[in-house]
């Protein structure tokens, strides 16, 4: 009847075309060993919050654990420290290796939001932070415990561990308790508010790169 016409194209079995192309992944593996430390960490930022945590130190674990989980990234870690020494060189180290792998993973940063906040409660407690992943290693940090150990780990170590990962990650990271009095309740509060702002910071909403300086 239409002999200019030609039939129209059958596309049953095939498949159609993705909603989203997305890029290569954002995933870092780093491995480092000293006279004090074995560890190995992977990080992947666009992942689904699942993590495998071997710290040797138990709390530490838990926070770890809630920071996969509501950042969003996937974490994988292994540490085998000096533990009959203290818990010092394993909690430092693994901030050190963990802000490495995450500023590896970020590649070039180009299109990333860069800026991070969030205030998180935990019943009573109240925690606030606030980062920029530009490039500059600074951590403000204001918090006080009355419990000295939480499960292996020294609560002094809450702030060395944000002040050794600002460092590697080459982040400022601003940190503060608002409300609260349960140790453990400010410490999980500081972990996940640190969540949220990471997962804001390092969402990925064009494709430039977020300074005027043209590095990051």
């Amino acid at each position: 009847m239409y002999p200019n016409k030609r039939p129209p194209i059958n596309l049953s079995g095939i498949d159609p075309m993705p909603s989203k192309v997305t890029g290569a992944a954002r995933t870092a593996t780093v491995q480092r060993t000293t006279k004090e430390t074995d560890i190995t960490i992977t990080v992947t930022l666009d992942g689904s919050g699942r993590s495998s945590v071997n710290s040797g130190v138990v709390f530490l674990d838990h926070m770890l654990a809630n920071f996969s989980r509501h950042s969003g990234f996937d974490l994988s870690l292994q540490c085998r420290g000096d533990l009959d020494v203290d818990d010092h060189h394993s909690v430092e180290d693994i901030a050190i290796v963990l802000g490495d792998a995450i500023m590896k993973a970020l590649g070039d940063k180009k299109g990333i939001r860069r800026y991070g906040w969030a205030i998180i409660p935990m019943d009573e407690a109240l925690a606030r932070c606030a980062l920029d992943l530009g490039g500059r290693s600074y951590c403000v940090f204001s918090a006080e415990f009355h419990r000295p150990v939480i499960q292996g780990f020294s609560t002094e170590m809450v702030e060395h561990f944000f002040v050794s990962l600002s460092g590697s990650m080459k982040a400022n990271i601003h940190l503060k308790i608002l409300e609260g009095q349960n140790t453990h309740h400010k410490i999980e509060a500081l972990f996940k508010a640190f969540a949220y702002a990471m997962k804001d910071a390092i969402a990925v909403s064009g494709t430039a790169l977020p300074s005027t300086k043209g590095i990051l």
